[in-house]
């Protein structure tokens, strides 16, 4: 496939305009959001080279632009049933700690504001299950008068870092 790139913004962790930028993916029919603050870039799918003893949930790296980036599917780690890549299937790339981490979604949503009120602490987790890497809850209104719908606010440092010490 082609490369197709989307850069969301110019990475800046002081820029207090990305206090509240989210975004909105798709996994398993749920929307999910990522700090806009981490995101780097949506490129589609694209070869990916395995790399024998990675986790299950590290596909393996991609090279993006002469940088070699480890590239998770985020339903494996997050305890989903893989799935077949479709043409909405993109590959999120985002920059945590100086480290570039792709992450595999089934589609990209919108980049949206989400106020703090806007979202609750995610449900206590007793196991280091998938609820534990959630920095929250947004409830959203729904369109048209729908009722409002949840969003899963990932902590995607606490997400993305933990499969990136797996891979040195």
């Amino acid at each position: 496939m082609e490369e197709r790139n989307l850069p969301i913004h110019e990475v800046d962790e002081v820029n207090p305009e990305l206090d509240h930028k989210w975004l909105t993916f798709w996994l398993d029919g749920q929307r999910y959001a990522a700090p806009v603050a981490h995101v780097e870039q949506i490129v589609s799918m694209m070869p990916i080279t395995e790399v024998p003893e990675y986790p299950r949930d590290t596909k393996g790296i991609i090279d993006i632009r002469g940088s070699i980036v480890p590239l998770i599917d985020l339903r494996i780690r997050l305890g989903k049933e893989e799935a077949a890549y479709t043409d909405s299937t993109c590959i999120i790339i985002c920059r945590i700690r100086d480290a570039m981490i792709g992450f595999i979604a089934d589609g990209v949503d919108a980049v949206m504001s989400i106020a703090p009120d806007q979202v609750t602490a995610p449900p206590v987790s007793v196991d280091e299950g998938p609820g534990n890497y959630l920095s929250g809850i947004a409830r959203l209104p729904g369109n048209n008068g729908e009722e409002d719908t949840p969003v899963l606010c990932l902590d995607t440092e606490r997400t993305l870092l933990r499969i990136n010490e797996n891979i040195s």
